[in-house]
């Protein structure tokens, strides 16, 4: 191999050495540009693990269950203030209509699993049985 081919080689190596070397600097950056843009974006802390830096547990709302006034006022009076979809309408007589012809244990069947156009708890996913309960006494006592 003359000097010229010989030089050129040596070149090439370099040239090659250094692409690879910029594309590994390069992919580590890629990389952790990657697992900064898919990271959680929160995280769960237990209370007493020491892990999350000490932080404390957000406090529990306390106040114990709602009145069945306030879950009609703010869950039910959607559909049953209007009667929307067949909901029997509030004030009326069409909730006593159904505890005579159904019963309790059938219209809390209903409140808690759905029925017709009702879908499982209403809109109040996060009420308790009796919180259900105590709503559809409010909606009898307001008939």
């Amino acid at each position: 191999m003359n000097k010229f081919a010989a030089k050129a080689v040596k070149a090439l190596c370099a040239l090659g050495l250094g692409f690879a070397l910029a594309n590994s600097v390069q992919a580590a950056t890629d990389n952790e540009a990657i697992a900064e843009r898919i990271k959680p974006i929160g995280s769960v802390c237990i209370e007493g693990d020491e892990s999350c830096g000490g932080a404390a547990a957000a406090p529990v709302a306390a106040g114990g269950a709602r009145s069945g006034e306030s879950i009609y006022t703010g869950k039910c009076a959607a559909c049953h203030g209007t009667g929307v979809l067949g909901a029997p309408k509030f004030g009326t007589d069409e909730m006593t209509a159904r505890l005579d012809e159904k019963g309790m244990e059938t219209l809390m069947n209903h409140a808690l699993n759905g029925f017709n156009a009702m879908p499982p708890k209403g809109t109040c996913a996060d009420c308790s049985d009796d919180e259900i309960k105590s709503a559809i006494e409010y909606m009898l006592s307001g008939s």
